[in-house]
């Protein structure tokens, strides 16, 4: 069994800003492995270990120094890394990123293709979906448990309501929560051994995508302007002194919200 682990290089959270010229986020700045792919690369280790797994590779697309972001993945015990990188890719949206990974997903042909359940830049936790669909797979998203037995993925899903436990037939494509394990801590003999581990950068015409297909030509969303958010209204200061109850009373009446 192979499992692919999809993975994003994302700015630190003190290096996010967004371009004014370009309306997209800066990623000039230091990188880091998304928070929420760690996970995902831990729990496939855990599956490698505990199914018999004969690799783990890691996926991404993004820019070569993305690379860097990678060997923390490898570094954590993961086999080997395939960086789709293009210049036609940036800027590229939901539809032309999940164009390019199932593309590379096609090409590695795993039985288990894991992600994070959103990325610390953008939010979307919509990826995986979008993935799943172009590589016709069933999907499973919030996977706080995961065992993988007999051809089957087997889930503990969070809801707002509790858990529901969902079996899918491998392959599949798993989106994990945050709380499905610890990640790991690097040895360094890992960090060490991630340099010679294999790193392999494909462009888009190696994975037969035309450029229009990648970047804002082959995106679907636009950006048209970007505005910094509306001051905050007048605010009023409560201190409890014995009457704080009735002065919030008194405040809500004046605004005719009682």
């Amino acid at each position: 069994m192979k499992i692919a682990v999809c993975v994003k290089q994302v700015p630190e959270a003190q290096h996010k800003r967004l371009d004014p010229q370009t309306k997209r986020l800066d990623r000039s700045g230091e990188g880091a492995l998304n928070s929420f792919d760690a996970n995902a690369v831990e729990e496939a280790l855990r599956i490698k270990d505990a199914a018999g797994a004969t690799e783990v590779v890691l996926v991404s697309l993004g820019p070569e120094r993305a690379v860097d972001a990678l060997r923390k993945g490898l570094a954590m015990g993961a086999d080997r890394a395939v960086l789709v990188s293009d210049d036609a890719a940036a800027g590229s949206d939901l539809v032309a990123t999940s164009l390019a990974l199932a593309k590379a997903l096609e090409r590695e042909n795993a039985d288990l293709v894991l992600f994070g359940q959103q990325s610390g830049d953008a939010d979307g936790a919509v990826l995986w979906a979008a993935v799943a669909e172009r590589l016709r797979r069933p999907v499973v998203s919030q996977a706080a448990e995961l065992t993988v037995a007999d051809g089957k993925a087997r889930v503990k899903r969070q809801t707002e309501f509790g858990y529901d436990v969902i079996e899918a037939p491998l392959p599949a494509v798993i989106a994990v929560s945050d709380a499905i394990n610890e990640p790991r801590y690097p040895s360094l003999k890992g960090i060490m051994g991630a340099k010679k581990k294999p790193q392999e950068i494909l462009s888009a015409a190696e994975l037969q995508l035309d450029a229009s297909q990648l970047g804002e030509q082959g995106s679907k969303t636009e950006v048209y302007a970007l505005e910094d958010p509306p001051p905050r209204g007048d605010t009023q200061k409560i201190d409890d002194d014995g009457s704080a109850p009735q002065k919030i009373v008194d405040f809500l009446g004046e605004k005719r919200l009682l």
